[in-house]
């Protein structure tokens, strides 16, 4: 196989061994609440809410140390391991303790640093500049069909139940972890990609390079540094609003459809349906902007203001669309009038283009951070998830208290800030690229 092939394969592998991994644990945060309210134990006082924040905050600062490990054991064991942490915290369900919970929260809180630094690293050192926005496309869209298998499963084995039982939440989770081990366990099948030769005048700058970038050990001060001042700041505000969007798709829009008893009631079965939708618009996404690398034709830009526009007119639908206290509406849901009449469809069309929208902006931020730090990716990947990270666990705090459109307004001006300086790092990163053309000449 040609070092070309190995390096699209190892591409693929990563993408399935995240889509295993995802479709178990992604499955399992959509579904924790609504299991653990039907737990019949009363010794177990858990709560999946409590449980997202603590993971939340435990990944963000585990990015402190995630560049080390990666360096210590290698991108490919620090996957493995972490993903045994993934793995655990599903299978605690099975037999469920309020210190086992919680502990397992916090395992995968430092599991998940690790796993998402290691990521990056691998698409980094497996891509070229020519290949990082193929290849961003191609993870991402294998990551994104966790979605649509994770969300069509429970749909179909949960639908029109109303009471979850003992036999029915081992069944799901027993087959959660197996499904989880096996994307850990792919991992393995990644191989190492062959060097690329270097001519012998290029020794020095190559020595000097390793020396400019030995902050991927460094504390995370110096981390910070190299990401956000030496290279301009990619990857830290445009990381901002996918935290807040990340918080909103996953968590905070599936709770609010679930809470409009306007929809009737298979309100609560939507939320598995709109997870669809979001999956689907999720690996178009990927498919299109990744896979036929159009990126690489017409840039970057075009594709963030795609998602910008996308994502704004599902905003505006959904502030339309839906009750403006859904999302803190009690467990009977909410009976206020939206200002349309509620539709099911336009609310499936905003998980699409929700999904649509994530998947233009998040393949375009993992190229360029690929792009601008493939000598250095650890630490490049861990400030973007550290910053990410953060903005979650703002936003599942926030989403607590806020009614809808206040939410919404945040995410129009987040996304707006973080459009304008991703055109600011893309200009960047472009200038850097035709320097080193002119260099090379």
């Amino acid at each position: 196989m040609s070092p070309e092939g190995k390096k699209l394969l190892n591409i693929v592998i990563l993408g399935f061994g995240f889509m295993f991994m995802f479709t178990a644990f992604q499955t399992c945060g959509n579904i924790e609440q609504t299991v653990l309210k039907s737990f019949n134990n009363t010794e177990f006082h858990g709560s999946g809410y409590t449980s997202m924040a603590i993971i939340y905050g435990v990944f963000s600062a585990s990015n402190m140390i995630a560049p080390s490990v990666v360096t210590v054991i290698g991108p490919q064991l620090s996957m493995f391991f972490s993903g045994l942490l993934y793995s655990g915290y599903i299978a605690m369900f099975i037999y469920p303790y309020t210190w086992s919970f919680y502990t397992a929260s916090v395992l995968v809180g430092v599991g998940a640093a690790v796993l998402w630094t290691a990521q990056g690293n691998v698409l980094a050192i497996n891509s070229t500049d020519g290949t990082i926005g193929r290849n961003s496309g191609i993870f991402w869209a294998l990551l994104q069909f966790s979605l649509f298998f994770g969300n069509l499963y429970i749909y179909c084995a949960w639908h029109g139940h109303v009471h979850i039982t003992d036999m029915d939440r081992q069944t799901v989770f027993i087959s959660l972890t197996v499904i989880s081990l096996v994307g850990c366990f792919l991992f393995f099948l990644i191989r190492k990609p062959d060097p690329e030769p270097a001519p012998p005048e290029a020794a020095e700058v190559l020595l000097q390079a390793e020396s400019t970038d030995s902050c991927s050990t460094a504390s995370f001060t110096k981390t910070l540094l190299c990401a956000g001042v030496r290279r301009g700041s990619v990857g830290s505000p445009p990381s901002a609003p996918s935290g807040l969007e990340l918080t909103f798709y996953s968590g905070v829009y599936g709770t609010c459809i679930g809470a409009m008893t306007r929809f009737g009631q298979d309100a609560k079965s939507l939320i598995g349906i709109s997870g669809i939708c979001i999956g689907i618009g999720e690996i178009l996404g990927g498919g299109v902007f990744g896979m036929l690398n159009k990126c690489r034709s017409f840039g970057r830009n075009p594709v963030v203001l795609l998602g910008l526009v996308t994502h704004y007119t599902a905003f505006f639908l959904i502030f339309l669309n839906i009750a403006s206290d859904a999302p803190i509406a009690p467990e009977e849901g909410t009976h206020l009038q939206a200002y349309i009449t509620p539709s099911v469809g336009v609310a499936l069309l905003c998980s699409f283009l929700l999904g649509l929208g994530d998947s233009c902006f998040n393949t375009q931020l993992l190229s360029i951070i690929g792009f601008t730090f493939r000598d250095n990716s650890a630490p490049a990947f861990a400030v973007f998830k550290f910053i990410q990270s953060i903005m979650a666990a703002l936003a599942f705090f926030y989403s607590n208290y806020l009614l809808l459109h206040w939410q919404l307004l945040i995410l129009v001006l987040a996304g707006f800030l973080g459009t304008v300086t991703f055109f600011l790092a893309e200009w960047r990163a472009e200038s850097s690229r035709r320097e080193s053309d002119y260099d090379s000449i």
